[in-house]
């Protein structure tokens, strides 16, 4: 089932606001457990090094997808940057970012994130036919990318459904999640957040960022996985995440909405631009 893109659609009024990004480390983090996803980073990128280099280089060109009117164009560019990405992984297990299980548990994530963020960050609820044609909209842009629709869910409660099983039975703490998971228990001083600017702004930015983005990483991950990679999460951190959430629903409401989409679009051209020589190009 899929649904046109057209302006004013459920997928680019929640996929052009700021609060979209709010699950993004989440959905990150869920990637990076994927065991194919996971080796593709461990090995094809520095991520070791800069884990948060992939996330400033990836979400621009995948919210273009969605968003720029070459969308369709961009997604296929996407795609073909990862046909040279593949091999075998710590296990001897082979992977190939193109397979199309992996490449769709790559856009589960961002589906899940854009009902994450609508579900937690946004004042009212979605109905159930809201959420059946904004996952139909997710469809319309996984197809965007021409690869395999075979693993792709029919509606939104299979989507679910397959979503949960993935959590709760393929997922692993592979190198990279655990790296990721490290950091974002514990911090780092040699990791940088901010894809621009100088030590000031990145100490800045680490005392304003770093707390809110750990309770809002682990409070946004599915339960399930929490619970089978031991990620402390207690009661208070739940009441300090659900007052977090409440924050954004309301806070927003004093924003207007041309200027959320305004700042979004601005930050995401911005930091495009400064990681733009940074992208991954497969080898000749």
């Amino acid at each position: 089932m899929t649904a046109p893109l057209e302006p004013g659609c459920l997928l680019r009024k929640y996929a052009g606001d700021l609060r979209s990004l709010l699950p993004g480390a989440a959905a990150g983090l869920l990637q990076l457990m994927h065991p194919g996803i996971g080796a593709g980073v461990a090995r094809h990128s520095a991520f070791f090094d800069a884990p948060f280099d992939r996330i400033h280089r990836s979400v621009p060109q995948i919210w273009a997808t969605i968003l720029a009117p070459d969308g369709p164009e961009r997604a296929r560019a996407i795609r073909d940057l990862h046909r040279a990405i593949g091999g075998t992984d710590e296990h001897d297990r082979r992977y190939h970012a193109l397979d199309p299980e992996t490449f769709w548990w790559a856009h589960a994530t961002f589906t899940w994130e854009i009902f994450k963020a609508a579900e937690l960050f946004h004042p009212g609820t979605l109905t159930a036919e809201d959420r059946e044609r904004l996952y139909a909209e997710t469809v319309t842009w996984y197809a965007r990318y021409g690869v395999s629709m075979r693993p792709v869910p029919p509606d939104h409660a299979a989507f679910q459904s397959r979503f949960w099983h993935v959590c709760a039975r393929e997922l692993e703490l592979t190198p990279a999640a655990a790296r990721a998971l490290d950091i974002a228990r514990h911090g780092s001083d040699t990791v940088t957040l901010l894809p621009v600017g100088g030590p000031l702004a990145e100490r800045a930015g680490r005392l304003v960022a770093e707390r809110p983005l750990r309770l809002i990483t682990f409070g946004c991950l599915p339960p399930i996985v929490r619970t089978r990679f031991d990620i402390p999460w207690s009661p208070l951190d739940q009441a300090r995440f659900t007052a977090l959430a409440l924050a954004h629903r309301q806070g927003y409401r004093m924003l207007p909405g041309g200027l959320n989409h305004w700042a979004l679009r601005t930050a995401l051209r911005y930091i495009g631009a400064h990681t733009r020589d940074q992208r991954y190009r497969p080898a000749a």
